[in-house]
């Protein structure tokens, strides 16, 4: 088992980067979802209801994000990551509700005018503790704004059994993982309960039950019934569908491309 990929969403819902090797927070990794978008009444916005945000990339630069428009690039805006916060506000991921800060109206206008909706961007303050869920928290870790969990790990091999599924394959951005790895059989990740990566532990603590987000085509941002209906035929218990497995990190550090991954069950 290898890690082939690495991915970040600095801004919830809007598009990742893939990294050559990234850093490990008890949040997530560095710069993950600490960033997002809500509306008026503080509720985050998403791909699940906007769709058209998956046309918008992401880049980390020396001076701070930057968010363009993936089919007119030359619209983007710059967020440096010293930007000083202004008004604290609570803002509502699922069930949580959570201290964040408003950064300039500038922001919001840009966001706003991209998405035809008046939405406002937050950066969540380091002071933030946003609480796993004590059902599968290991030692009480804080989660980003993340749906829930701080990391996901999906198989290569995974992605490839389902696309044998599909009419049309789709690519690994509809899941978006932190961590894509290779060498093994399909699912494997669904038999792993511990494991490390480089000088990282991470606890597996539960599958990700997927929704309606898989189905948007992430660069087009056009939607369909699928790969959810294909991947609900022989994914399904209970009533979620899932696909790649939620993780906690034991520890900080720094994970690669490359790296292999030892399991510790």
């Amino acid at each position: 088992m290898v890690v082939q990929d690495i991915f970040i969403y600095p801004i919830k819902s809007l598009g990742g980067i893939r990294l050559d090797q990234a850093e490990v927070e008890e949040k997530g990794f560095k710069y993950d979802r600490r960033w997002m978008l809500i509306d008026s009444e503080g509720l985050f916005v998403s791909q699940r209801t906007y769709p058209k945000l998956a046309l918008l990339g992401v880049e980390l630069t020396p001076e701070g994000l930057l968010v363009y428009q993936k089919k007119r690039q030359h619209n983007s805006i710059l967020i440096p990551y010293a930007l000083a916060p202004g008004e604290e506000v609570s803002v509502v991921v699922w069930d949580d509700t959570m201290k964040a800060r408003l950064l300039a109206e500038q922001y919001d206008q840009w966001f706003s005018e991209f998405l035809d909706k008046e939405v406002r961007l937050v950066i969540m303050p380091e002071s933030t503790r946003r609480a796993v869920s004590p059902k599968y928290a290991v030692n009480a870790e804080a989660v980003s704004f993340a749906d829930g969990m701080p990391y996901l790990l999906i198989g290569q091999e995974s992605l490839e059994d389902l696309n044998r599924r599909l009419e049309q394959p789709v690519p690994m951005d509809r899941f978006r993982p932190n961590i894509v790895f290779s060498g093994v059989e399909a699912f494997q990740e669904d038999s792993l309960q511990k494991i490390q990566i480089g000088d990282v532990a991470f606890q597996i603590v539960k599958p990700c039950a997927r929704c309606v987000m898989t189905n948007v085509n992430q660069n087009t941002a056009e939607t369909s019934k699928e790969p959810l209906k294909t991947l609900a035929s022989y994914r399904t218990v209970g009533n979620k569908v899932l696909f790649g497995q939620n993780m906690v990190a034991l520890g900080e550090g720094v994970v690669r491309i490359g790296d292999k991954i030892e399991i510790l069950n």
